[in-house]
């Protein structure tokens, strides 16, 4: 494959099934628990056919890259579909080693769903890269493939970080899944229409990825078998992680997503003018904290009487870009000498014998309520 070039999607076709059989992803096991599943594109129409905001509001939505003449337009706009797909195909390599370890068949057809679900979602996006593009779609269509998350070469540092257990894939679809549904809901805004209709069908399939990862979770905490304590860990893993997804609190590049009307806010139809346009990550970002802590609370409900309860981390803590990236506050957001920070961590992030100890609970009956 490494001299074969990508002239038309069919032979990108080619690139993704070689990238699947290169990660390991037992397709055998795929089409048992899938049966008739194939891969394809989907669109569905939306809800307006003029650009929504930004400066070019009111005009027709760009049905094709060629109808944008601005060339720094198009290139946002490249970059913009590149992420999106990249964030799709690492978190198949992120979750596929736990396939063989599923507690149960429930389990076990709820991963490879999500990962069928996932890689069409790549597919989306670089059937549009292929299609709309030129050869600079083609080229970042197949980069899409050979950047690896084992190797920490995706472009997201979220999707770079690996799933050591199925404690890890329940808080991952429930937190970092949700982030992506922010990001799809943003891009069905889209001025560009290709990618407002891929939207729709992708935020159908996302529900179910939510939904698996905060009913597992609720499964976990009812059973009461996985203590309270080591949930908690798993959680300040990776909800830093979430939290960076955003971009940093003042961005150019998001200011002109939006001016240039390539991506919208979460809540773009009741969120009235934009005041800021390079704040957007950050008010993104404080919405999605608060459904968090919504969400957490919710879990609580399911923990028993006199067990510690769960709580969100500070948004300062942990963070690797941004206002607070490399700064030692701690998940209540206190700020901690060097010493303290290092001891903190050992105390609230997820030890050897906690990951050993989830491991060995999972394999036994009664770990998770039905």
């Amino acid at each position: 494959m490494e001299n074969k070039k990508i002239e038309t999607f069919d032979d990108w076709k080619d690139f993704f099934r070689a990238w699947q059989k290169d990660i390991g992803y037992d397709t055998a096991l795929f089409s048992s628990v899938l049966q008739g599943y194939e891969f394809g594109e989907k669109f569905a129409e939306p809800k307006h056919t003029e650009i929504e905001f930004g400066n070019f509001s009111g005009g027709r939505k760009w049905e094709s890259a060629g109808e944008i003449a601005r060339s720094e337009i198009k290139d946002l706009l490249l970059r913009l579909i590149t992420v999106q797909g990249d964030t799709e195909f690492a978190s198949v390599e992120q979750q596929r080693r736990l396939l063989n370890s599923a507690p149960t068949e429930r389990d076990l057809r709820s991963i490879v769903r999500i990962n069928a679900e996932e890689m069409r979602h790549g597919w989306q996006m670089s059937y549009l890269l292929v299609t709309h593009f030129g050869d600079a779609g083609k080229t970042e269509a197949r980069k899409l493939l050979e950047r690896c998350a084992d190797r920490k070469e995706r472009i997201l540092g979220a999707f770079n970080e690996p799933l050591e257990d199925w404690l890890d894939f329940f808080t991952y679809t429930a937190f970092v899944d949700r982030d992506g549904m922010y990001q799809l809901k943003m891009l069905s805004h889209s001025g560009f229409a290709p990618l407002g209709r891929s939207m729709g069908p992708m935020l159908n399939e996302e529900s179910f990825h939510l939904l698996t990862g905060l009913t597992g979770l609720q499964r976990i905490l009812r059973a009461g078998k996985v203590p309270v304590e080591i949930v908690q860990k798993v959680l300040n893993r990776w909800l830093p992680v979430c939290f960076d997804l955003f971009g940093h609190e003042r961005s150019k590049g998001i200011a002109n997503a939006y001016l240039w009307g390539l991506k919208g806010r979460f809540n773009e139809e009741e969120a009235g003018p934009v005041q800021d346009p390079e704040a957007l990550n950050d008010a993104a970002r404080g919405l999605y904290y608060k459904e968090v802590q919504g969400l957490v609370e919710l879990l609580n409900k399911d923990i028993g009487e006199g067990k510690p309860k769960l709580s969100t981390p500070d948004i300062k803590f942990r963070r690797a870009i941004g206002e607070y990236k490399g700064q030692r506050f701690s998940v209540t957001g206190d700020l901690l000498d060097q010493e303290a920070y290092a001891l903190h961590l050992e105390k609230v992030l997820p030890s050897a014998e906690d990951r050993k100890k989830i491991r060995e609970l999972m394999k036994e009956p009664g770990w998770g309520a039905a």
